[in-house]
């Protein structure tokens, strides 16, 4: 019995939808070797079609499609009848019963599910944004924020970043040290851009414990000593009095949270 099988994917957009299709059927076959290295995406034209059924008909391979140009589906089965490829289409059964039940054609246009907006690419342009920025990296960043979080080690900055990051903004952050001086730039950020971000002591302590654990550290630090925590946050309020801060305590709120109250801070200024 043959245990290898070759499969081409052909589409008019990227065939990400064939490739889930197949990641998920290989698995159900441990015992099969799939090739499935012939992937043609961007296939919008019949001269480009017929040569690519011919050599997977040549092949013997299985054919997958997600043509959603109903001329270029119609040519791959007359093609598929004819010769008896093995070809299947993902797409226009669905279309056909669909059409049948609401009287309504498909619009046909490839990729309309990766569509890329500009809401998208100022999502992407702002991840890497607060990536670049992240644990004040690089302060000058700073002064091109939509927001800038300040707080000390553990008032979930970088995960607050990531998150607000994802729906659009431009965030930076930086850590509170008292041992380690305030970038000079800071001094030329829009204050009402700076969110300071504060906790309770015994919280920061449990947070902190948990992390130590996490890294296989011993408890014994300063790092989560109430005492040295205490010192931190105190620090960290002269800063905030300093600069007139808008602040938020973060004890006990989930990062959904905390956004909700920065982005309310944004859109009021």
């Amino acid at each position: 019995m043959q245990n290898e099988v070759i499969v081409y994917s052909i589409s008019d957009s990227l065939g990400e939808t064939s490739q889930k299709l197949l990641s998920a059927v290989m698995v159900q076959y441990p015992n099969l070797v799939f090739h499935n290295n012939y992937k043609f995406p961007f296939v919008n034209q019949k001269e480009e079609l017929l040569p690519i059924l011919a050599d997977a008909l040549r092949d013997k391979a299985i054919v997958i499609s997600t043509l959603v140009n109903h001329e270029l589906s119609e040519v791959a089965k007359s093609f598929s009848r004819k010769t008896g490829l093995l070809y299947i289409d993902l797409m226009h059964p669905l279309f056909e019963i669909i059409h049948a039940k609401t009287g309504m054609q498909p619009i046909e246009e490839p990729g309309a599910v990766h569509k890329l907006d500009t809401e998208y690419f100022n999502r992407i342009s702002a991840i890497e944004f607060a990536v670049k920025y992240d644990d004040g990296k690089d302060p000058k960043g700073f002064l091109d924020s939509d927001v800038v979080l300040l707080g000390v080690s553990r008032t979930s900055k970088t995960p607050l970043s990531m998150y607000l990051a994802n729906k659009g903004y431009k965030v930076s952050n930086l850590p509170l040290i008292p041992e380690v001086p305030l970038p000079k730039v800071l001094e030329e950020v829009d204050k009402s851009k700076i969110v300071g971000l504060t906790c309770h002591p015994e919280n920061l302590v449990r947070i902190r414990s948990n992390r130590l654990d996490s890294l296989g550290l011993h408890q014994s630090s300063s790092y989560n000593n109430l005492e040295t925590i205490h010192k931190e946050l105190a620090y960290s309020q002269e800063i905030f009095d300093r600069y007139g801060n808008f602040v938020i305590d973060v004890s006990d709120k989930s990062i959904e949270e905390t956004a909700f109250i920065v982005e309310h801070h944004l859109k009021s200024l």
